[in-house]
């Protein structure tokens, strides 16, 4: 596997296990949640379409971890679609697409015994199960090979798929009949249409003989190996790799296997499956603990790759209720193991400038091991972090970070390794403490710490190169504009290039047109032809119609990764609607954030004082202030921060980014160029709440508030968190307060947790 690269904005901001949670501010949370999310849907795409991934598994499962995290202290920034709940990535071109009639969904993780208790008190929480009542679970280790989906019709083989992206997959059967694990046709007595999920995989000793013969490729693990074999072109070479499989699952359908989870596994057997052969059923915590703890016993010893252990509630009927997330089931959980570590010398530390004008610290480290992986890069996080204090001041390691350290490094799921310890014993006095810098190294301008902020930012803005060239590489990446042939690379040349520059995302849809009226033609450059030059301006036209989710995504505004711009892209429908919103929020927004300056200066103050900060009438007396908002203003902006999933901070960058002329100017010839196409609404028909905006208050008896809301989204709704004009229904139960008073006062329809069962049926 490649060594993975320390790069990516803001890379000084990404969260880690030492960072105090408790102490972190919205601004930063919501910075972390975007670059998090930008950063794994790049490891989603290397992982699962392209069968060459740069991070381990481990590293993954980490980056989902700290953003979980994020989400869980700052739900108003968590989003139903997160990259915590993504599955898989795109499907490759060069197999046939299926559509998945259930989606493959992926797992969420745990780390530790304190997690999987919470996952079971949360599924005793979300049922409402008292501590008395039962509650069963199946433990069984968690495969590290290529998720594949079987459907056989009359009990023949009519369709094999990968995951894919969780919703279309490829279409793999010729190859999946070469697999001796797979039957052609089902024994016994199975349902007229069924739909087995299981993981191909290869075992350590077919994996090292299949290295052994060399050829055109060496696998860097067996997963790889096993997740090329089955994406071969030509079935034959499929069959000459030895594969297995385990089943596990089932998607559609057409009569139900059995009532419960065991059940359903041996019922799977019974048609000729294999299954895994430690599967067992525990009765409470402890049980699953002491069955993960035997597992991982006995992982060295198994003879296939295993990388924790998968728990799932045994009763299927209790499974329908808890349904799913976004892309992961909320009655499942993968208990991970532990990760690796290793020792190496800090050999200098750089500065980074990312694309919102971050300065992101990393560390250049002598070569070392870990976890199967060559690492000679890490991330350091932010300055506070070398200093060896968390954000609020506290300690977090006795000493700071010096060029000429021995440091830990461990890889346990960010996108690139960390540091997380130093070896005092070691130093001999050449090591040398690190400057932050105050000036940015790329352009010079003053790199600023704002009050309340991990991250120093250069101020440069659009006369800093390096964030001029991070932008439009985000602009044309996979997630936003995806312009094939226009990668960093060539990003970089063109920002450079006096006679034919991209210097603005517009720049980009004008480079055919004035490449014609260029003596000097792209075709006849180095490293160009005409054939190259060619498909670089087909791609680039083709580009000319996106989706609204992919432009707002595209223009890097700061807080904005994919999942938020697809929540404003569904909930505004169209660019006119998005940006007239924004436009009338802006004043109102404005305001705000200086009322947010106002209360920092107001804290400080109060805290060199020895008194109580007044925080509530200073920011009263700045959003009184003249000229008076306007009703349109203030509306707009609660519209805005009302989003479920939005809130205050990314409401204020959106609006930042809109007033400022240059970005402004920028934004708008883009679109010049353009054709938007309108978000998609999900057909809902004999939905009665679709489309409507839903807000829960006081206590729900009959369903939890966290069952209600999944079965509000699932119906089409969307779930906001506080009452607005443009509410269109309260549910409230007893001990509704001031939801139902202001509710009432705005006229917005009140109804019982009766009528809204009544409502969805």
């Amino acid at each position: 596997m490649a060594e993975t690269a320390a790069h990516g904005d803001d890379a000084a901001a990404w969260p880690s296990s030492s960072v105090d949670l408790s102490a972190i501010t919205e601004a930063e949370a919501a910075d972390h949640i975007a670059q998090l999310t930008e950063m794994l849907s790049k490891a989603n795409s290397d992982y699962h379409r392209d069968d060459a991934p740069t991070i381990t598994d481990a590293e993954y499962d980490r980056a989902k971890r700290s953003l979980a995290a994020l989400e869980e202290k700052f739900p108003q920034l968590a989003h139903p679609d997160s990259p915590t709940q993504q599955v898989g990535a795109a499907p490759s071109d060069a197999f046939g697409k299926i559509t998945h009639a259930q989606r493959m969904m992926s797992l969420a993780n745990a780390f530790d015994e304190a997690e999987v208790a919470e996952f079971v008190s949360r599924i005793r929480s979300f049922l409402g199960l008292e501590p008395e009542e039962g509650l069963d679970f199946t433990a069984e280790p968690k495969i590290d090979g290529l998720s594949l989906s079987l459907r056989y019709e009359d009990g023949r083989l009519v369709q094999a798929a990968t995951r894919g992206d969780g919703t279309v997959g490829e279409n793999v059967l010729a190859n999946a009949r070469t697999i001796a694990d797979i039957p052609d046709t089902l024994n016994g007595t199975a349902p007229k249409m069924v739909e087995v999920r299981g993981e191909v995989y290869m075992s350590h000793d077919d994996f090292a003989a299949l290295n052994a013969k060399g050829g055109a490729r060496i696998f860097a693990n067996p997963r790889n190996a096993a997740a090329g074999s089955l994406r071969q072109l030509d079935p034959e070479v499929t069959r000459s790799r030895p594969l297995k499989f385990f089943a596990y699952s089932w998607g559609e359908l057409s009569e139900a296997l059995a009532e419960t989870q065991m059940r359903a596994v041996e019922r799977l057997e019974s048609f000729g499956f294999k299954i895994n052969r430690l599967i067992r059923l525990c009765h409470t915590v402890e049980e699953m603990i002491a069955q993960w703890a035997a597992i991982e016993a006995q992982r060295a010893s198994l003879g296939y790759d295993i990388d924790g252990v998968v728990y799932k509630v045994n009763d299927l009927a209790y499974q329908n209720r808890l349904g799913f997330r976004a892309t992961t089931p909320r009655w499942a959980l993968a208990h991970k193991f532990p990760a690796e570590i290793a020792w190496t010398r800090l050999r200098d530390i750089e500065i980074q400038v990312g694309r919102t004008g971050a300065l992101s610290p990393v560390a250049r480290l002598d070569p070392v091991t870990v976890g199967g992986v060559t690492v000679s890069n890490a991330t350091l996080h932010n300055e506070d972090y070398i200093a060896g204090i968390s954000s609020n001041g506290e300690k977090i390691r006795d000493t700071d970070i010096r060029i000429g350290d021995w440091v830990k490094v461990y890889r346990a799921g960010d996108v690139i390794p960390k540091i997380s310890d130093v070896d005092e014993a070691k130093r001999d006095g050449s090591e040398k403490p690190f400057t932050f810098p105050e000036t940015c190294p790329e352009c010079g301008s003053a790199a600023i710490r704002e009050p309340g902020d991990a991250v120093r930012r250069c101020t440069g803005g659009l006369i800093c190169p390096a964030q001029a060239i991070e932008k439009l590489k985000h602009f044309v990446s996979r997630g936003a504009f995806d312009i094939e042939g226009l990668g960093a690379k060539q990003i970089e040349a063109f920002y450079r290039d006096d006679i034919l520059p991209i210097r603005s995302p517009a720049d980009i849809f004008t480079l055919a047109a004035r490449d014609r009226e260029n003596l000097a033609k792209l075709k006849n450059r180095e490293g160009w032809g005409e054939t190259s030059a060619q498909n670089l301006f087909d791609a680039i036209e083709q580009r000319r119609h996106i989706p609204l989710a992919r432009l707002i995504y595209a223009l890097g505004i700061r807080h904005v990764g994919e999942v938020v711009a697809a929540d404003l892209a569904r909930y505004f429908g169209s660019w006119d609607k998005f940006v007239a919103e924004i436009d009338a929020a802006i004043p109102a927004a404005e305001r705000h954030m200086l009322a947010d300056d106002a209360i920092l200066h107001e804290r400080a103050a109060a805290e060199a004082e020895g008194r109580r900060a007044r925080i509530s009438a200073t920011r009263e007396k700045v959003l009184s202030q003249e000229p008076a908002l306007g009703p349109e203003a203030v509306a707009a902006y609660e519209t805005l921060t009302n989003i479920d999933g939005i809130g205050a901070v990314v409401a204020q960058s959106l609006c930042a980014t809109f007033s400022q002329q240059k970005e402004r100017q920028s934004i708008d010839a883009l679109v010049g160029h353009l054709t938007v196409e309108d978000a998609e609404i999900p057909d809902m028909a004999g939905s009665a709440i679709a489309g409507k905006t839903i807000v829960f208050t006081g206590t729900l008896e009959r369903m939890t508030r966290a069952e209600a809301k999944a079965r509000a989204e699932a119906l089409g709704a969307k779930v906001a968190g506080s009452v607005s004009a443009k509410t269109d229904i309260l549910v409230a139960g007893p001990g509704a307060g001031s939801k139902a008073t202001k509710a009432a006062a705005l006229g917005v329809e009140v109804i019982d947790e009766d009528t809204w069962l009544s409502l969805i049926g």
